[in-house]
């Protein structure tokens, strides 16, 4: 009777420290308030118009083979100084995408940043702009290993009309109006429209408290 009673407490024991166990695993992978609003900033910080570079965030397996206009753009979109050093670009880049990144900006310029010789600096172009604006949503956070997966949602906001913003998905199709020029009614059309909209999902590296996307897939 004694060994059974022993058994019986033992498994008891087991139970419970299962459920501790599940509990703190669960406590481990919820994302906090702070957390997503650094993965909001972080990802603001990296998301360009989609008139300038083709894709707001392209498709890569990893950064170092990202398209380097996208890189670029994203570098320069977080520089203040217009007169930008090739030591200016290169900083900022190992900042913005982390240790991992390896890829140097041409020293000879590009189309979108001309080098100028005789002051030693890079100098901006501006982007033609049309009446659209890109924009994402946060549609769902998962923690990894050493960082979060990131579900995004992209949508297009059409300025041409003077009333009211036409909200679109990329493929320019029209899902709905809002009835004023107010983002936040765009937002709301875009939360219940979900389905006919793009999905995106994007790895973060969360190391030293700093986030570094890794790579963006479907």
């Amino acid at each position: 009777m004694k060994k059974f009673i022993i058994i019986i407490f033992v498994l008891v024991l087991l139970f419970i420290g299962m459920l501790i166990s599940k509990n703190i695993i669960a406590k481990k992978n919820q994302v906090g308030i702070e957390e997503v609003e650094k993965i909001e900033n972080y990802i603001n910080q990296i998301y360009i118009e989609k008139e300038i570079v083709g894709e707001s965030i392209p498709y890569f397996e990893s950064i170092n083979k990202a398209k380097e206009k996208w890189i670029w753009e994203v570098v320069k979109k977080n520089l203040e100084d217009d007169k930008i050093t090739y030591e200016m670009l290169q900083e900022k880049a190992k900042e913005l995408f982390g240790e991992d990144f390896k890829l140097e900006f041409p020293k000879e310029g590009t189309d979108y940043l001309t080098y100028n010789a005789e002051e030693n600096y890079y100098q901006d172009i501006p982007s033609e702009m049309d009446n659209q604006g890109s924009f994402f949503l946060l549609n769902k956070i998962e923690k990894v290993q050493d960082g979060f997966e990131v579900e995004i949602i992209e949508y297009l906001e059409d300025y041409s009309e003077m009333d009211y913003i036409i909200i679109k998905n990329l493929n320019q199709e029209e899902i709905s109006k809002t009835s004023t020029q107010k983002s936040e009614e765009g937002i709301e059309i875009v939360k219940r429209n979900k389905d006919k909209f793009t999905k995106k999902k994007i790895l973060l590296k969360n190391k030293d408290q700093k986030l570094a996307i890794q790579k963006s897939y479907n």
